[in-house]
């Protein structure tokens, strides 16, 4: 039985929502082998003075498999 692991973290991105959820799982590659699945918690942004959206956040929850639990 293989067992997950999860982590939170936030991704940011001055593109879009989607954008800030890859770079939170390619942020998390790096450091964190066998991820398998990324579930978006909250989606959040920065309006400026002109009612633009000028910086998106996304709240996620990466899981990976636990390494020797197979």
């Amino acid at each position: 039985m293989t067992v997950a692991k999860i982590v939170e973290l936030v991704g940011e991105s001055q593109e879009s929502w989607e954008d800030a959820v890859r770079k939170a799982v390619r942020e998390a590659s790096k450091t964190i082998r066998n991820i398998s699945g990324v579930e978006v918690l909250n989606w959040t942004g920065r309006v400026n003075e002109d009612g633009e959206i000028v910086n998106y956040k996304a709240d996620v929850q990466i899981a990976f498999a636990v390494e020797g639990t197979d």
